[in-house]
């Protein structure tokens, strides 16, 4: 009878699930089918019982050949590099041709190899047929199963029709309990704090643009941008949150704040607004501070903690895979990827703060965790680890600047523009013997340091070893053959500012006192 199928598979199905700790896929009474999963590292169990009969072997293998299929379009769900499928008919009737030969295990010779085997629980050749499948399954899954017989003549009609309808509430439940759970996590909170820094980071810009310009240099580290000199020198740490809020250039501004609509809504949603907020600003500190200790550049942007959502949403697949990768898991991966690959490859972009915001932002998950979730001990080791991190980048941050030349060139302008031109010249003794090739640009300003002490010699000497070093600044021809003129060396300042027209024959500066020098227009 149809109902003892019925009941040996959701018996089975109930005994996975509550035993063994199988999750359920799906489940179709039209389709006569139940799809459950395990996973468990890089591999996957799948076990398809269905109730479907069949009296031929071609009608049998197209089934097989559907289930391949079905497993295939699955795998974004099931995200393992191996699949094992458990394919499990129970009938009461088998194909009545020669079968059996489906039962080999096959597989399917993809990059991520897919494996099944077939087993058919049916008494109409021989009881022992059917004991010789549940053994069979019993070592495939290495696991015991219960004693279950396809006519179980130890319940009445009235009895296993009430077993049946309870493993069918328990095992429908399931599906429902996950539909829920699933949008219980994406509803915990509200977007609002994403829609404040929405509001900050724009206004910010605006304010920017109308004051000199949100791509400009002086601008920026007026209102705070990222600027490694006046961190080390100045102790304004403050400026690696102040960072976070701007942004050079519209599209710097429009690509950033995008993500940050869906991004920060996401996980806002997840996390709740309070621990969403921890997380944005100890990615943000975490990426500034990455930024301050592998790239001496002026930056700003809200990268880094773009990332640490990034880094919050891994935190949240760690602990919820199935729903990660059901709903958003492998385009999180992918954009992961492309912005790493992207940053490696193009120069101008700051990787030190998207990895450093991606690295924290995980961390700082951890500290606060999934809401609802309480893991004292792993949450308190997470900050831990977070402060060990955070201080061990900074003293890394101080070797790496004092020894790099930009760090050096970047603070020398920095105290031109201050007027204190004798630590300018000790700057450029340090600049000199770190790494970097900048020398000719470190001897053009220690040489103007110089001239503004009236040291001329020591002026005249930077300037040759400059444009020995380096012929593409202008300013440095003209400084000189001014040096030269100014000391009555005629034919040096002529020769020196002819060679500076040669090199830069568009510079109006050059054009000019090549006229004074040399008593006429260029040619």
């Amino acid at each position: 009878m149809y109902i003892n199928e019925q009941y040996t598979m959701y018996k089975l199905a109930y005994h996975f699930i509550t035993k063994l700790d199988y999750d359920v896929l799906y489940v179709s009474e039209q389709e006569h089918e139940i799809w459950l999963e395990q996973h468990e590292g890089s591999k996957s169990t799948v076990i398809r019982f269905t109730t479907k009969g069949f009296d031929w072997k071609n009608h049998l293998k197209k089934d097989i050949a559907l289930v391949f299929q079905k497993v295939k379009a699955m795998k974004k769900l099931l995200q393992a590099k191996t699949i094992n499928i458990h394919n499990i008919y129970i009938s009461e009737h088998t194909p009545v041709d020669d079968w059996e030969i489906l039962k080999k295990p096959m597989q399917l010779n993809e990059k991520k190899p897919t494996m099944m085997n077939v087993y058919y629980l049916s008494k109409r050749n021989s009881e022992s047929s059917y004991d010789d499948e549940m053994d069979r399954i019993t070592k495939a899954i290495e696991m015991d199963l219960p004693a279950i017989e396809l006519e179980d003549t130890s319940l009445d009609e009235q009895e296993k029709e009430e077993q049946l309808s309870y493993y069918k509430t328990y095992v429908k439940q399931r599906v429902v309990n996950f539909k829920e759970q699933a949008q219980a996590v994406f509803s915990f909170g509200k977007p609002r704090f994403t829609y404040i820094l929405l509001v900050i980071c724009i206004s910010l810009f605006l304010w920017m643009e109308v004051s000199g310009g949100s791509d400009n240099t002086n601008t920026l580290i007026e209102f705070g941008a990222k600027y490694n000199p006046a961190m080390i020198e100045d102790g304004q740490w403050w400026r690696i949150i102040s960072s976070m809020f701007l942004h050079i250039g519209f599209l710097h501004l429009a690509m950033n704040m995008i993500a940050v609509y869906y991004l920060g809504a996401l996980v806002e949603r997840i996390f709740g607004s309070w621990r969403f907020l921890v997380i944005y600003f100890l990615a943000g500190i975490g990426g500034g501070i990455a930024s301050f200790a592998f790239s001496p550049s002026i930056a700003a942007g809200a990268s880094g903690a773009l990332f640490g959502l990034f880094g919050a949403l891994l935190f949240f697949g760690l602990h919820n895979r199935r729903i990660f990768f059901q709903t958003m898991g492998t385009n999180v991966l992918i954009l992961i990827g492309i912005n790493v690959v992207f940053g490696l490859v193009v120069p101008q972009i700051d990787n030190g703060a998207h990895l450093g915001g991606l690295v924290t932002g995980f961390i700082a998950s951890a500290i606060v965790h999934l809401p609802k979730h309480r893991e004292r001990f792993k949450q308190l080791a997470a900050c831990m680890v977070y402060i060990i991190l955070i201080f061990s980048i900074i003293q890394y941050g101080f070797s790496n600047n004092l020894n790099d030349q930009v760090y050096h060139v970047m603070q020398m302008e920095r105290l031109i523009g201050q007027e204190d031109y004798h630590t300018v010249v000790s700057q450029g003794e340090q600049a000199l013997n770190s790494e970097g090739d900048l020398d000719a640009a470190i001897l053009f300003h220690r040489s103007y340091a110089y001239i503004q002490l009236n040291q001329p010699q020591e002026a005249i000497e930077d300037l040759e070893k400059s444009i020995e070093l380096d012929t593409s600044l202008p300013q440095a021809f003209h400084n000189l053959a001014i040096l030269y003129d100014n000391r009555g060396e005629r034919n040096k300042a002529e020769a020196i500012i002819k060679k500076g027209y040669q090199k830069h024959p568009d510079d109006p500066d050059i054009k000019s006192l090549y006229e004074q020098i040399i008593g006429n227009a260029p040619n």
